[in-house]
C-alpha cells in the first residue's frame, strides 16, 4: 500500500470509517443469522473490509473485471440486490450519506465525504461487485 493511501486510510478510520465498517459487520452478522441472508454475508464482510480501508482500492463490476458473467452479475444478482436493498442496503447507504454530509462541512473532510458517497452507492447495490487495488482496476481498463 502506498504511503499516501496508508495515511488516508488512517485518517479515514478516525473520521467515520470505523463506525461504518462496524455497520457493515453488523449487517453481515444479521444476514448470517438467518438462513435466507447467508448469500449476502460474504459480500457484506468484503465490503466491510473495503469500508475500513477504502483508499488504494476500488469496487468494480465482477463481469467487467473477469470478462465473464456469473450468478451475481445476471438476473439472480439483480434480484439479490433488490432483496439486499430492502433488508440492509438502505440503512447502510443512509449512514454513509449522513456521514458524508457531516464530513463535507469542512474542506479537509471533502475527500472522505466523497469516499462515503461512493460507498453509499455500493451499499445500495453490492452484488456483482468486487474490490480490487486501484492499479489492477486501471490495468483491466
Amino acid at each position: 500500500m502506498p504511503l499516501t493511501s496508508f495515511l488516508l486510510n488512517v485518517l479515514w478510520i478516525i473520521f467515520g470509517g470505523l463506525w461504518m465498517a462496524i455497520g457493515w459487520i453488523v449487517a453481515a452478522i444479521l444476514m448470517g443469522v438467518t438462513i435466507i441472508g447467508l448469500p449476502w454475508t460474504r459480500a457484506a464482510l468484503n465490503i466491510a473490509l473495503y469500508t475500513l480501508l477504502p483508499f488504494g482500492q476500488t469496487a468494480v463490476s465482477r463481469a467487467a473485471q473477469t470478462g465473464r458473467d456469473d450468478l451475481g452479475t445476471g438476473l439472480l444478482g439483480a434480484i439479490g440486490n433488490l432483496i439486499w436493498l430492502v433488508l440492509a442496503g438502505w440503512w447502510l447507504a443512509l449512514g454513509h450519506l449522513i456521514t458524508a454530509v457531516l464530513l463535507a462541512i469542512t474542506i479537509i473532510g471533502i475527500p472522505f465525504a466523497w469516499a462515503h458517497l461512493k460507498l453509499a452507492g455500493i451499499a445500495l447495490w453490492p452484488i456483482g461487485k468486487m474490490i480490487v487495488p486501484l492499479d489492477e482496476a486501471a490495468f483491466r481498463r
